[in-house]
């Protein structure tokens, strides 16, 4: 199968720090590969694929100064591929809604994983509008303010088996907050679920430019506690060792998360979570089998008095069969191929899943 994956240009592909979707993307792209598919990456220009890499700008515009307007860009990334439509047997976007006006007046089957948060207002008139363009969740709870979306599969996000695992020497003697600093995320409770335990905590975590002013406010006065550490954000090779020596990764989420990939990142170590009842939690966490889903501070503190119950074997082996690179690809697979079905253009030719 000839296949386009769409990526957005405020990362490389895969992204040197935080960055899960276009990490997802990279994980897909490479996994589609392996299964023998013709895989072009439309993405910026420092990405790194095992695909065909067609460059839409130069380098990820989170590290390009020049640019102040992102959305020029993004045209110039659509246009690119409009023009190439026709060599493809599907297009897969990763652009929330911005496809939908131009593609969905070509013959082109598309489709769009939505990777984001919801249950903005204004969503509703554009999927109101737009109500043919096939869409796929991350979470079937992602799916909840727009009911009225095509949405054709729910593919939950997997990682390469390899990319992160367990490291036996490493022994588990802490906690963590993993990912990035803002308010739905809760670092704040983190601690102060560490505080009550008694259990140190290490947070390794981006600080973006719009989140700068809660960190100084909120975060940082609580960070001068003995048994708080602040890393930072740390790169995939630091992950293995880091996630392998905590007890426990802390996601007291206050939001309804898509997804959640410092989950299945934990889960990928052996690392059992503990997460608050939001969102798509209790689609990834197993409960009693992988971590424990809590409604409160009290209950995660109670929950990691069992936290030893949770065999770390058995956490690494639910990652494997639920959350690898190549059963996301497959779950997409599917998908293209149901598109291509539905659009009567599924030729002979086309290798399905």
């Amino acid at each position: 199968m000839r296949i386009a994956q769409i990526a957005p240009l405020h990362e490389a592909v895969p992204p040197e720090l935080y960055g899960s979707t276009e990490r997802v993307v990279s994980y897909l792209t490479d996994a589609l590969v392996d299964l023998g598919h013709d895989v072009t990456l439309f993405a910026s220009g420092d990405s790194q694929t095992r695909a065909t890499l067609a460059p839409a700008w130069p380098r990820a515009l989170r590290l390009d100064p020049a640019v102040r307007d992102p959305l020029a860009p993004h045209m110039l990334l659509l246009e690119t591929v409009r023009r190439r439509a026709h060599e493809f047997d599907v297009l897969h976007f990763h652009l929330d809604y911005m496809p939908f006006a131009l593609f969905s007046r070509f013959d082109t089957p598309f489709v769009t994983t939505l990777h984001g948060r919801l249950d903005l207002p204004e969503l509703q008139p554009v999927f109101d509008t737009f109500t043919q363009a096939n869409v796929i969740s991350v979470s079937d709870n992602q799916r909840g303010p727009l009911p009225q979306a095509n949405w054709l599969k729910t593919v939950y996000h997997g990682l390469p088996d390899g990319l992160l695992t367990p490291q036996p020497s490493t022994k588990p003697e802490y906690l963590a907050f993993l990912g990035r600093i803002c308010p739905e995320r809760r670092a704040d409770l983190a601690i102060k679920i560490a505080t009550q335990s008694g259990l140190p905590l290490k947070i390794a975590a981006e600080v973006g430019k719009l989140d700068q002013e809660y960190f100084k406010w909120t975060i940082e006065p609580l960070l001068s506690q003995a048994h708080v550490e602040f890393i930072g954000e740390i790169d995939e090779a630091r992950k293995s060792e880091f996630l392998s020596g905590v007890k426990a990764l802390l996601f007291p989420i206050d939001r309804n998360e898509p997804f959640g990939l410092v989950m299945i990142e934990a889960m990928a170590c052996g690392t059992p979570v503990i997460a608050f009842n939001r969102g798509s939690v209790p689609e990834v966490i197993d409960h009693g089998v992988t971590g424990f889903i809590c409604e409160d501070v009290q209950g995660a503190v109670s929950a990691l008095h069992r936290i030893d119950e949770l065999s770390r074997t058995r956490v690494r082996a639910h990652f494997e069969r639920r959350f690898s690179a190549k059963t996301m690809a497959l779950n997409y697979l599917e998908a293209y191929t149901s598109m291509l079905r539905a659009s009567k253009s599924l030729a002979p030719g086309i290798v399905t899943p």
